[in-house]
């Protein structure tokens, strides 16, 4: 097999693109898919400063990397969960990355905020993907609002965001189609938030992490067993091994023909922000998510 570009022994086959690359023509075309997402949305420029969610898994890693390499301004933002053994492994990856590429870090440490993970998990009726998951947005944006950073950029690849389109289409979320893609536009006190990898598949940027010599945290969550999307992830790894290339149409087709017909869904809902009276955070509730997370775990 061999490389489309340069004719070399290939090491990457992608038939989405019915292409083979080797190690160097790899690099250089995900690099391409990177920079043709960020322009082709307006995702971000140079003169941006890009607060970029680090998790510690090869798909925040590679995409602080990428843009890095790219030229924008970026800083890490991590946040420590506080659950025994994944926690400190993930922190102590992102550390290491940061450090060995020259990257500003900020971590975030929820044992400090007092909202360990596995308190919350113990104290609340109800799954902690979607508590953690509300946690994590809140300080993504809390720090990016309060630090004076005007994109937060997340490295969502494109099995994540067809996973999610699938999800939102079977329960026909109008409300939630309404604002998919891979930029949310700043409001009502949330910052503009990004996702620079929606071109690139889950293998795709595994490739790229392995080439760059990306040391990341592959260890599942031990809370996640059981995640809907994982499912949904399967099935379209099974269709797009028997119609390559389905995802990356499916997705850019709703971009420009289905979105268009969900675009006046979210002002139907007639949801106001305003700021919540303990943390300021804004919320359509009386009080936000988080601070009623943070009441439970002081029994009140």
């Amino acid at each position: 097999m061999k490389c489309r570009r340069c004719k070399a022994t290939a090491v990457v086959a992608l038939p989405s693109h019915n292409s083979a690359f080797c190690a160097d023509c790899f690099l250089e075309f995900f690099s391409r898919q990177v920079q043709k997402g960020i322009e082709s949305h307006r995702l971000m420029t140079p003169d941006d400063r890009v607060l970029v969610a680090l998790s510690g898994g090869k798909d925040s890693l590679a995409l602080m990397l990428i843009l890095g390499r790219l030229g924008y301004n970026v800083t890490g933002l991590h946040i420590d969960l506080a659950i025994p053994e994944s926690s400190p492994a993930a922190r102590g990856v992102v550390e290491r990355f940061c450090a060995k590429h020259g990257f500003p870090l900020i971590i975030r440490d929820m044992a400090a905020e007092a909202l360990p993970i596995p308190q919350v998990k113990e104290r609340l009726n109800r799954p902690i993907c979607s508590a953690c998951g509300k946690i994590k947005r809140y300080f993504f944006n809390q720090t990016a609002r309060e630090m004076g950073f005007n994109v937060l950029a997340t490295g969502h690849n494109l099995d994540d965001e067809v996973a999610r389109l699938t999800s939102n289409t079977l329960r026909w979320d109008r409300a939630y189609l309404s604002d998919q893609g891979p930029a949310l536009e700043e409001e009502g006190g949330f910052a503009r938030k990004v996702k620079p990898l929606w071109r690139l598949t889950e293998f795709e940027t595994a490739n790229y992490a392995f080439l760059m010599g990306i040391e990341n945290h592959y260890a599942p969550c031990p809370y996640s067993g059981g995640a809907s999307f994982s499912v949904l992830k399967r099935m379209w790894m099974d269709l797009e091994e028997a119609m390559p290339g389905r995802k990356i149409d499916f997705y850019q087709g709703f971009l420009e023909r289905g979105r268009p017909a969900f675009r006046n869904e979210e002002q139907a809902r007639g949801e106001e922000l305003h700021p919540c009276p303990s943390c300021g955070y804004p919320t359509s509730a009386g009080v936000c998510g988080v601070c009623r997370i943070r009441d439970a775990l002081k029994g009140e």
